[in-house]
């Protein structure tokens, strides 16, 4: 007897819907085909044991398993329910009502308990775009797959539980979640607040800017001088995430495994801080069987480099591209991949390996020549993707002893947003750009209109400075930013010159 079952396939952030179709007739082997991984191959022997320990049997015939389309690779445990519904279907031990309406996923243990699988998102998603109405897979996943509206969505902890509820003998119970609640329930939780900082109203200025139009930061100073503690507090003022944000943000996290069991959602933006030893694979994305790395991981939200010149040479240069074009290819023999990489980077490092170069009190021990072989450590094309340069210096006794309060994340939130709004309109009918940062030569020169004045003082800072053409392009789409927060229609003269002062390791002062 022939009988199919429905899985999917993971790759990237998308999925493919995997065709099992079982056929059991005359004979004694079993046939596993379609291009399966070892991982599936070896769901025959966790098969044995789950059937045999809950009353089921292996057919003594001859079982053919294909997974189609055979031309794609399988990979992974989840294909085992799968895999043991077709069996037990076509052996007839036990009946399926409506199977082509199921999506079926999990891993089965050798007791037929249910263990979580990876990418349980991407895979409803799909599920509910090709028509499938019902999707069965283990309860650890089942609140993530029900964010998505038009697919029932059910949860089972144990094989009997997907038999019975196949069978229309005990139904299980449908996983249902508002959305809309949970965003109100998860957003803006956390403890960190602007507020806690005291001081630094210059840099905390700077990163207002930073956050208003998506731009690229790295923060100079000695230690102790708070630059970790901005940089944490960064995703307190940004924009809160859109629906369609949330959900492919998600997606990254539900392929590697790492969405919340309880929220289901992303609900704030990411944080990501990964340490100075990670290697490029890890940072960009790869591996054997492609993985998104930390900047995926980051996407629509803010991936920070503390110490960023102790990080391998190796390691910053893959970030170029990313930082250009916002995804991250990754090519294979058979196959490539495509993770979204639209994040904004921070990053923070000591001006001199002793930390105290240019610091107001403290002397620099460091040899001639030594500053400039440390921050020679980040080239040159990397720093000019990196809109604000920003000097953190240390704090003052006088502000670390004041009482008064300094302006909350919630209030530089609300100007954040309204600056943002400024842009959204702005770009309305423009794919792929949404805020400033993200402007192209084309529509920076629209947007970007200079008078007289304002042209003369940016050739003068470009003369002086020696800025590439890059930075050039980094100092206008800064000013803009700057202007949109004054809700001013033209870029003037003092947003230009604010601007231009974001652009301190172009200096001669740090040359050593």
């Amino acid at each position: 007897m022939l009988f199919k079952t429905y899985g999917s396939a993971v790759y990237g952030i998308h999925a493919t819907t995997v065709t099992v179709e079982v056929n059991v007739d005359a004979g004694f082997k079993f046939y596993l085909v379609g291009l399966p991984d070892n991982a599936v191959k070896e769901s025959q022997l966790r098969l044995l044991a789950a059937f045999k320990n809950n009353g089921f049997k292996m057919p003594g015939k001859s079982v053919v398993v294909n997974m189609a389309p055979a031309d794609i690779k399988k990979e992974g445990s989840a294909y085992d329910l799968t895999i043991a519904i077709g069996i037990l279907c076509a052996s007839e031990q036990i009946s399926c009502h409506d199977p082509e309406d199921y999506m079926i996923m999990g891993e089965l243990s050798l007791d037929g308990k249910l263990l979580p699988i990876k990418g349980a998102l991407p895979i409803a998603i799909q599920a509910q775009k090709e028509g499938y109405n019902k999707f069965i897979l283990p309860i650890e996943n089942a609140k993530e797959a029900s964010i998505v509206e038009g697919l029932e969505v059910y949860g089972a902890s144990h094989l009997t539980e997907v038999v019975n509820h196949l069978s229309n003998k005990t139904l299980l119970d449908q996983q249902k979640t508002d959305l809309s609640k949970l965003f109100s329930l998860n957003f803006n939780n956390s403890e960190l607040d602007f507020s806690d900082v005291k001081g630094q109203q210059q840099i905390k200025r700077a990163l207002e800017i930073a956050a208003a139009g998506g731009h690229n930061v790295i923060l100079i100073g000695p230690p102790g001088a708070g630059k970790t503690m901005l940089a944490k507090r960064l995703p307190t003022i940004l924009p809160p995430l859109l629906i369609h944000e949330a959900l492919e943000t998600t997606k990254i996290h539900s392929v590697t495994g790492l969405t919340n069991k309880e929220s289901s959602i992303v609900c704030q933006r990411p944080f990501r801080s990964p340490h100075h030893t990670i290697s490029d694979v890890a940072l960009v994305g790869g591996g054997g069987q492609p993985q998104p790395g930390e900047i995926s991981l980051a996407h629509n939200g803010v991936l920070f480099l503390d110490e960023l010149p102790e990080f391998k040479r190796t390691v910053l240069e893959v970030l170029r591209q990313p930082l250009e074009d916002r995804v991250v290819t990754i090519s294979r023999a058979k196959m490539t991949i495509d993770y979204p990489a639209n994040f904004m980077l921070v990053a923070s490092m000591n001006p001199c390996p002793c930390g105290y170069f240019n610091h107001p009190e403290k002397d620099c021990v460091c040899g001639p020549g030594v500053v400039q072989k440390y921050l020679s450590k980040i080239s040159g094309p990397l720093l000019d993707r990196i809109d604000i340069h920003i000097e953190v210096t240390p704090v003052a006794f006088s502000d670390l002893t004041t009482k008064s309060n300094s302006d909350a994340s919630n209030e530089i939130r609300s100007r954040v947003v309204a600056a943002r709004e400024i842009q959204s309109v702005r770009f309305n009918s423009v794919k792929m750009i949404n805020n400033n940062s993200m402007m192209n030569t084309k529509m920076l020169r629209k947007v970007c209109v200079l008078s007289d004045t304002c042209r003369e003082l940016l050739k003068s800072a470009t003369d002086k400075l020696g800025l590439s053409a890059r930075a050039f392009d980094r100092i206008l789409k800064v000013s803009r930013t700057i202007a949109d927060l004054d809700s001013s229609k033209n870029i003037e003269t003092h947003h230009l010159a604010e601007a231009i002062q974001y652009r301190s390791l172009d200096r001669d002062g740090w040359a050593g």
